[in-house]
């Protein structure tokens, strides 16, 4: 009997921010905050919403400089204020392929630490999408904080 089990592609960010736990949590789950780091360097944010409880949901509407529109929608299954948020990932376009983030926020010194897993992916092509996308908003969300 063959006792492999199937797993799903995923991947793992951490960044050090300059800013307490509670700054950077507040980042993730207050839309105006959201809406100035969310997205890689080829999008502009244009419409967030974010209800951060558990059964909540959040809806990110993204649009390219070609003009080409995203949406991201999802469910909060877990929600530690400061320290932890867990959401389900679906794309408008891609409803079925449902994957699951989960960032923690720890303290560090004067700054945080936070860890982001999304995991839970279609294939390799997804993963190589999304670490675009997440590097791009990270480096948005550590500048916000610099």
């Amino acid at each position: 009997m063959d006792q492999r089990v199937a797993t799903t592609p995923s991947l793992t960010m951490k960044r050090r921010l300059k800013a307490a736990p509670a700054a950077v949590y507040r980042a993730w789950t207050d839309p105006q905050l959201l809406m100035r780091w969310f997205g890689p360097e080829n999008v502009s944010t244009h419409e967030v919403k974010v209800d951060a409880r558990i059964g909540g949901g959040f809806r990110v509407v993204m649009l390219e400089y070609t003009g080409e529109r995203h949406e991201v929608s999802g469910t909060y299954s877990d929600v530690v204020e400061n320290e932890r948020l867990v959401f389900s990932w679906s794309w408008i376009t891609t409803p079925e392929r449902v994957s699951r983030v989960t960032v923690t926020f720890k303290p560090d010194g004067d700054g945080t630490i936070l860890t982001l897993l999304h995991e839970q992916f279609f294939d390799e092509q997804a993963v190589k999408g999304h670490s675009h996308g997440w590097m791009g908003s990270l480096d948005k969300l550590e500048a916000l904080f610099a």
